[in-house]
């Protein structure tokens, strides 16, 4: 693709296929700028939920932090691994999979990183497992987890969410908990921009054709897909989960940061992520 030439944004359909190609590519390439723009308010190794700024440790949707000590959790779209390194010194065994080669780079270098300075005390580095796989097809015998979680990753940029579910759904063992966070619904009917215009309806919220990127060629370098907050919880159920909880996060007084469309602005007033709390049923 030429590097100068500015990708078209438009609203079409876009394939499982051709979904899963973009968001490889566009992580990939994007990694070095995500985590040097993002990687303080991330942190190396908090868990963040969203933008809002959300902690897990504060909000235990996975459970209490103490109870978390030899669980098996896979983290979904895990990026450069940070949630993954909180569960991990919580005494947890993550594994964090991500779609992006460079994205995971930027896992190990954090990793090495910790090492480093672990070296010079007395205190190890807890280990995570980092695996590149596609989280529609994961790489796992059935009920190999006991626990799995998403911040933002894979499930707002597959064209099946589904399938990634009922993927999910395989790998955990019964009674096992998968809590995932994504972009509100309500947030794509509203111009992404983090001022005033954005506080405008500008599209249905119903129209569910996915938004998408595309180079000179046609060819979709970006992909994110559109689903309505009842389409989510249908999608919940009919991957085999129980919904126990919706969490629509308000903006904090001391989050005083725009990142993207978000802003202390329109977080006042509209939700910006959804989390979702499932169970998998017997």
């Amino acid at each position: 693709m030429n590097q100068e030439y500015e990708p078209e944004a438009t609203r079409r359909d876009a394939s499982a296929t051709e979904s899963s190609q973009a968001s490889r590519g566009w992580w990939d390439r994007n990694a070095d700028d995500y985590q040097s723009e993002h990687g303080a308010f991330l942190g190396d190794d908090r868990f963040i939920w969203g933008p809002e700024g959300l902690d897990e440790e504060r909000a235990a949707l996975l459970g209490p932090a103490d109870e978390l000590t030899g669980l098996r959790v896979l983290e979904i779209g895990a990026g450069a691994a940070q949630c993954s390194r909180w569960l991990a010194a919580q005494g947890a065994h993550p594994v964090a999979l991500d779609l992006s080669h460079r994205q995971l780079q930027h896992a190990l270098r954090i990793a090495g990183q910790a090492a480093e300075t672990a070296a010079s005390g007395s205190q190890g580095v807890p280990s995570v497992g980092l695996v590149e796989a596609d989280a529609g097809a994961l790489p796992f015998r059935d009920g190999a987890f006991d626990m799995a979680c998403s911040a933002y990753g894979a499930i707002p940029f597959v064209a099946d969410p589904v399938c990634v579910l009922r993927e999910v759904r395989r790998v955990l063992r019964p009674g096992g908990r998968f809590v995932f966070s994504v972009t509100h619904p309500i947030r794509w009917a509203f111009p992404d921009e983090p001022g005033p215009d954005g506080l405008s309806v500008a599209a249905s919220y119903f129209d569910r054709t996915p938004y998408v990127e595309q180079d000179e060629t046609g060819r979709a370098v970006y992909v994110e897909h559109h689903r309505t907050l009842g389409d989510r919880v249908r999608d919940v159920a009919a991957a085999g989960f129980r919904l126990v909880d919706l969490v629509e996060p308000e903006w904090p007084e001391e989050n005083t940061q725009e990142w993207g469309g978000w802003s202390p602005l329109r977080g006042h007033l509209i939700p910006g992520t959804a989390i979702f709390v499932c169970v998998a049923d017997d």
